[in-house]
Parts: structure tokens; C-alpha cells; sequence
């Protein structure tokens, strides 16, 4: 690690030097977003080509984690999973400048947290874990919720980062390393996931009894069954609008494995998380992957229906 004292704040002006490490869906949009609010933003991404369109709105793409987040006064971290971001932030480790802010916004699970937090010890940094709720279009809109924890006394460092990518931002502890805000964001979560796989289960349901989907959706339509959710993945399935994704397939099978897995770990038995898990296996196994997670449909299916 090195200690640089150039390419920090300006003081003046109150701009950031953010490096942002992953530009999937969300982490492509918080950069972008970062950049038009004036920060100086570097991203990189593990497939550059992905990142190379971000140049056009002021972000700078960088060839390697060390080189993005050289000087940064905050590093951003959306990848795929703990793993991942263990991964990338040891690489970056030589170019990051200490006492830095690590603002961590990957959906890792209860037992990540720990690791990192040790990470951001050993490399002088100040870690907020900083999962978001929201999917393509609010993080385009800078309308995410981010849960965050962290030191009340070093919030001032990365506030300027949290109102641009998100609308609220909900404080839910001191200590980044309890991992407070990834426990809400896991059981918020399950609630998503468990929605989008009823959804399909049951529009699948119809396909299969002959139903009309829409005479289902006008029968709960603005009654206390009804729900925007319901609404908005019914359409996306009915209009074959599952590119781009706004919170893909695979993405959602990993949400769903680390939710059974904190369950297990503190005693709770998660049938239906596990039910979705496996579902969203196979509609990707299926070639729906890269697809919305509304294509967990096609997991009721033997063969594509007709």
C-alpha cells in the first residue's frame, strides 16, 4: 500500500476521487452516475470491453484493479461475490492510499463480511458494508437504497459517494464487520427472490391450465393481491422483455445459496429460498442466465413451452 497525497479531495469543491471495481448492471451505473456528479471516477472491470462505454460519460477505464483506485478517497466494490472481491482488492492493495474509504457494496453473505472486514484492517482502510436495494433502473437513476453500517464519526467520507448512487441512504449499525446491513439486505432479499419465483410459478401454472396470464393479472389487478412487483416481472415475461436484465439469473441463484446458508447458520430452515435456488439453477442451466430472474419461468418447464 502506498500513502499518496495527491489526487485526494478538493477541498474546495468537495469532489472525490472514487474507483469503482466492477461495472456490471449496478456497479456500470453508479460510475456513470459518479462521474456526471463531478467526481473524478476510475472503473475498471474484469472484461474491459464491458467498462469501455463509460468513457463516453468522463469515466476514466482502467487496465487493472491497483490502477483504478490509485489516490482514491473511496473505492466502490460491485462485483460478483466475496470471492470476487476478495480477489480484486488484493490486487489493488499496492496503489491504495491509507486511511481511504472502502465502501462495499457486493451481495456477499454473513460469512464474508468478517474476511473483508479483516482485509480493510490489514490495509488501513475504513470499511462500510454497503449492499443496495434496487435493480437496473434505479441505479441508472441514482434511486437505490443503500443499507449501510459504519463509523458515525467517518460517514462525512463517503456521503458524497451515497447520495449520488443512492435516494436514501439507511444507516443500520456502527461496525461494518457485524455485517448489520448485509443481514437486511439477505432477508430483504428472500422476499424478492421468493415474489419473482411466484411470479413465474404461477404464470407458468397458467400457460400449462390454459389460462389467459392477463385474465389472472385483472383478477387481482388493485385488489390486496395485487402488487407492483407481481405487475412489472408478469410484463417483462408477457412481453418478452428479459434483456437487458435488471437483475439476472445467475446473480439470483447466488442471492438465494447465500440466504439458505445464513438461514442454516443461525438455526432457520429456508424451504422456499432453497426452492428458488434451485429453480433459478435450472432456468439457467436452460440458457436463461444472462435473462431477468422473471425468466425463472422457464424452470417449470421440461421443455421450452409452447
Amino acid at each position: 500500500m502506498t500513502d499518496v497525497t495527491d489526487d485526494v479531495t478538493d477541498n474546495a469543491t468537495g469532489k472525490l476521487t472514487v474507483g469503482v471495481l466492477g461495472t456490471g448492471i449496478m456497479g456500470a451505473a453508479m460510475a456513470r452516475n459518479l462521474a456526471r456528479a463531478g467526481h473524478d471516477t476510475r472503473a475498471w472491470n474484469r472484461t474491459r470491453a464491458k467498462a469501455e462505454s463509460l468513457a463516453a460519460d468522463g469515466v476514466h477505464v482502467a487496465d487493472s484493479p491497483a490502477e483504478a483506485v490509485r489516490g482514491a478517497d473511496v473505492v466502490l466494490t460491485m462485483l460478483h461475490d466475496g470471492p470476487a472481491v476478495l480477489e480484486v482488492m488484493r490486487a489493488a492493495a499496492p496503489a491504495l492510499r491509507a486511511g481511504a474509504a472502502w465502501v462495499q457494496s457486493t451481495t456477499v453473505g454473513v460469512e464474508a463480511v468478517g474476511e473483508l472486514a479483516a482485509l480493510a484492517r490489514h490495509l488501513g482502510l475504513v470499511l462500510f458494508d454497503a449492499p443496495v436495494l434496487g435493480t437496473r433502473q434505479p441505479a441508472e437513476a441514482g434511486q437505490l437504497l443503500v443499507l449501510a453500517a459504519g463509523p458515525s464519526g467517518e460517514r462525512e467520507l463517503v456521503t458524497p459517494v451515497l447520495d449520488v448512487i443512492g435516494a436514501r441512504t439507511m444507516w443500520t449499525g456502527e461496525d461494518a464487520a457485524a455485517g448489520s446491513a448485509t443481514r437486511l439486505k439477505l432477508v430483504a432479499n428472500s422476499w424478492v427472490l421468493a415474489v419473482a419465483n411466484a411470479v413465474g410459478e404461477t404464470l407458468a401454472l397458467a400457460q400449462g391450465l390454459g389460462v389467459d396470464p392477463q385474465s389472472f393479472l385483472d383478477a387481482v389487478g388493485g385488489g390486496p393481491l395485487d402488487m407492483g412487483y407481481l405487475q412489472a416481472k408478469a410484463a417483462l415475461l408477457l412481453e418478452g422483455r428479459l434483456t437487458p436484465a435488471a437483475f439476472a439469473v445467475t446473480t439470483a441463484e447466488k442471492d438465494a445459496r447465500l440466504i439458505v446458508r445464513a438461514g442454516a447458520r443461525y438455526g432457520v430452515r429456508l424451504d422456499v429460498a432453497a426452492a428458488c435456488a434451485e429453480r433459478f439453477a435450472r432456468a439457467a442451466a436452460q440458457g436463461h442466465g444472462d435473462e431477468d430472474m422473471a425468466a425463472a419461468y422457464y424452470a417449470s418447464f421440461d421443455s421450452p413451452p409452447r
